[in-house]
């Protein structure tokens, strides 16, 4: 364990010194609450926090923000995030927090098109899906038939 984290640590330095940003991503919160690696190693030398929709955690983010160091008024941030979104509108909510001194919810849109290629919606998934079989599995062509149709709407 003490190796692990002496190496993360090695890591994280070495990448700094060469102006760069070591960029770690999970999708289980249990992954940042229990590890000790991850606090000292990994949380502690990072200035960018990066979070997405945190509801499903509510019962856990107490633990979250003293893992993460966060500030009530962040936790306000994180925890409106996607609550008030405009439904004519294609987009999620990103919270971005720099140093502890800047943070702020953003908008992330893409165009229909690129929403198309990469939603993880099953329904959106399986008609881009069909249509691109009977395209002879051209993904392009489908997605483009797919918005053609959306605008004559």
């Amino acid at each position: 364990r003490n190796m692990i984290r002496r190496w993360v640590l090695s890591l994280l330095k070495t990448v700094r010194k060469f102006f760069g940003e070591a960029i770690v991503v999970t999708q289980e919160v249990d992954d940042i609450i229990q590890s000790p690696i991850v606090k000292e190693s990994i949380i502690n030398n990072s200035d960018c926090k990066i979070l997405l929709d945190q509801r499903k955690y509510m019962n856990k983010f107490d633990d979250i923000q003293a893992m993460l160091g966060l500030t009530d008024k962040e936790k306000a941030q994180i925890l409106s995030i996607n609550l008030n979104n405009n439904p004519n509108r294609l987009y999620k909510e990103v919270w971005i927090g720099l140093g502890g001194t800047h943070s702020g919810v953003y908008a992330t849109e893409v165009s229909y098109s690129e929403y198309l290629a990469y939603t993880t919606e099953e329904t959106e998934k399986l008609e881009v899906m069909n249509l691109t079989k009977k395209l002879d599995g051209n993904v392009e062509l489908a997605i483009k038939r797919l918005v053609q149709e959306r605008q004559k709407e």
